[in-house]
């Protein structure tokens, strides 16, 4: 059983699950089993040129940034499960115990984060019953969201980067993954607001 499961390998996804990995040597964040599937083949990220991220050089393509993001996981944070070639279809299940059913297996955890992109495209049973508009998009492009308060959708069940509501935009995306995560690390310490920062 996963302690939190990522849906979704785009700029959400991909930094909620380095912050969660990040935790690791934490007494709230030990031993606890972190998993994303790798989903990436509709990310936005796909055709993009990123010009206007702090941090990212210049000219960099979005399909860098997905390939890189795996290698960073992976080098950095090597106990975060990497599910590769799988698309979910269904959630199920309440907090504590949800099933997360892909095209090819079945997994179960405590927490779920959906990071998916805001496609009108979006179909996952269980899930679709909390499809709305998108707040932050123009109605001619009929984008979707899935209803949620500060991220979170139901209990236990989480929704990050674009399809919470936000706009397509690199640095809101992976922001926006990131507060689902310190939000996840500060339930796992107890209700105690928590981040995770390296010092030199």
């Amino acid at each position: 059983m996963f302690d939190a499961l990522v849906i979704g390998g785009g700029a959400a996804g991909m930094q909620c699950a380095l912050v969660l990995g990040s935790a690791k040597n934490t007494v709230y964040g030990s031993g606890k089993k972190t998993g994303i599937i790798m989903h990436q083949k509709a990310s936005h990220l796909q055709s993009a040129l990123l010009n206007n991220v702090l941090g990212i050089a210049p000219g960099t393509t979005g399909m860098d940034i997905l390939e890189q993001g795996k290698q960073h996981l992976a080098a950095k944070y090597p106990h975060v499960v990497q599910i590769e070639k799988e698309k979910v279809i269904a959630v199920s299940g309440e907090a504590g115990n949800f099933i997360v059913k892909t095209n090819k297996a079945e997994y179960v955890a405590k927490i779920v984060v959906v990071a998916l992109g805001y496609t009108d495209l979006f179909n996952i049973e269980g899930l679709n019953e909390y499809l709305i508009p998108h707040r932050l998009s123009p109605p001619s492009k009929n984008r979707k969201q899935l209803q949620n308060t500060d991220h979170l959708v139901k209990e236990g069940l989480y929704v990050a980067g674009t399809l919470a509501g936000w706009r397509s935009q690199f640095a809101i995306a992976a922001g926006s993954g990131a507060q689902v995560a310190t939000d996840i690390l500060t339930f796992w310490n107890g209700g105690k607001h928590t981040k995770v920062h390296d010092k030199i």
